[in-house]
């Protein structure tokens, strides 16, 4: 409410003055303009803030974790929590009951014709989304004590979210997921000035806040010696949701995803199996002795995933599998997500004739994905970093179901994938090819290294995101 009349006095003192200067054209008019104006803002800033947080996402909020587990971490701290982002994706249940965090809603920028240039659509996008955050942050949301924003996207929101807070007296906090200028560099040449311009704003813009999180040690060494930005590495960890699950959870779990997504269902019609579980006559839930591997993959079909490489791995493991004698078993593969290449690779898949291999590609509730993850018996991550500095989270959270994956290598893997102790790094769909044929040879009666990566993944299941957030970033709001 304090920001709404805050507004509107400067905009009734703007108004006056304006007209003032129109009548006498003289730039004494000006000097009361600008001085009532500076003055509002000064008694503006040293308003109480009181225990509020800005968390701000220029994306999907529901397609956000860590920072929809940053606002659930803040309230549990007692901080009253303005979450502000896109709609669209279903949030964490954890978010939409909780009474201390409220959402905010940021319109979809309007579609701009095809025919102008690519720069001039960047451009409209830029100042419209500018014009809707300015608008939300100074009059929807009452004044925090800081504010937290995701980056990347950084164009507009790091120089919205730094002018806010100099307005504002809030405390300016970047959560460095990865660097937007290399996302911008997948479709653009080095030597392009968008690109150029982009990587200095970036730098310009987050040496101006005020505290700093990021998501690996390599990163927290390349922004301090890129841009001499003193950040603290908060690792993603993985909520107590995603967890293994019992054989009871997974029957439940594929006998509802059975009505949309058939290949979870039995092939012989009973509505007491399921392609991997059965009902005994006692009532008891057991796994089949001779189900098929369910294979897990979240992407979100974009760039910087080339599915191509999982489909061209699981056409090498369909001729393995049809050759006579082998031990390989049948293999559903579910691959989660949303995005612009969706549709092409489902015509793609539609076209395979597999007798072994079996794909779908379902769209999950919140509450059903960390269910998938803890009933499957394989991860495979096709993440690839355009900055070669941040990490998976969706390996995170096979990793908190304790899930082996097999993921594709870039520089900074290393400090979430141990190669041959929590799973398997692969270069290219040939290796993923042998991978998945050596872990699943014999399945389910031999599951050996499998069983070794799900053991020495317990000790990274031991520690949650609530303790390492405690440890990492609440001391920034103490500081």
């Amino acid at each position: 409410m304090a920001a709404v009349v805050v507004f509107f006095v400067c905009l009734a003192i703007f108004f006056v003055f304006t007209v003032s200067v129109v009548l006498s054209w003289g730039l004494l008019a000006v000097l009361p303009l600008l001085l009532s104006v500076v003055s509002v803002l000064l008694l503006y800033r040293r308003s109480p803030a009181g225990k509020r947080v800005c968390v701000l996402v220029l994306g999907d909020i529901g397609r956000s974790p860590r920072m929809q587990y940053h606002a659930i971490s803040l309230a549990k701290e007692g901080f009253q929590v303005d979450l502000v982002g896109f709609s669209g994706s279903k949030p964490h249940q954890g978010v939409l009951d909780n009474e201390r965090i409220s959402q905010h809603f940021l319109p979809e920028p309007p579609t701009f014709p095809k025919v102008l240039p690519r720069f001039l659509h960047y451009i409209l996008k830029a100042v419209f989304q500018s014009v809707q955050l300015l608008a939300v942050l100074l009059i929807q949301t009452d004044k925090p004590a800081y504010l937290l924003v995701q980056n990347p996207p950084a164009i507009p929101t790091l120089a919205i979210a730094w002018l806010v807070c100099l307005l504002r007296g809030t405390r300016f906090l970047i959560d460095w997921h990865n660097y937007g200028y290399t996302i911008l560099g997948l479709a653009l040449s080095a030597k392009h000035p968008l690109l150029k311009f982009s990587k200095w704003y970036e730098g310009f813009f987050g040496a101006l806040s005020n505290g700093n999180l990021c998501v690996t040690n390599a990163m927290r060494k390349d922004l301090l010696s890129m841009w001499g930005i003193k950040a603290v590495t908060m690792y993603d960890r993985p909520p107590l949701i995603f967890r293994s699950i019992g054989t009871e959870e997974q029957h439940e779990l594929f006998c509802r995803l059975r009505t949309e997504y058939p290949v979870f269902g039995s092939r012989s019609g009973d509505s007491g199996k399921t392609a991997f579980t059965e009902e005994t006559q006692d009532g008891t839930i057991r796994q089949l002795v001779d189900r098929p591997a369910l294979l897990v993959s979240s992407t979100s079909w974009t760039e910087d995933e080339d599915f191509s490489i999982l489909l061209n791995a699981l056409e090498v493991y369909e001729k393995s599998a049809s050759e006579e004698g082998c031990q390989l078993p049948d293999l559903i593969c579910a691959i989660t997500g949303k995005g612009p290449q969706k549709e092409y690779y489902q015509g793609l898949i539609s076209k395979k004739n597999f007798q072994h291999v079996q794909i779908c590609t379902p769209w999950l509730a919140a509450e059903d994905y960390p269910k998938l993850l803890g009933s499957a018996d394989l991860g495979v991550c096709l993440h690839y970093s355009s900055s070669g500095l941040d990490l998976p989270m969706k390996v995170v959270d096979m990793f908190g179901c304790g899930l082996p994956v097999c993921a594709i290598h870039f520089n900074c893997l290393h400090e979430l994938v141990k190669n041959e102790e929590n799973g398997l790094v692969f270069n290219n769909d040939q290796e993923l090819a042998n991978q998945i044929q050596d872990l699943l040879a014999g399945f389910p009666k031999t599951q050996d290294k499998l069983r070794t990566f799900r053991d020495n993944l317990q000790s990274f299941q031991s520690l949650r995101w609530d303790q390492c957030w405690k440890d990492n970033v609440l001391p920034l709001l103490k500081s």
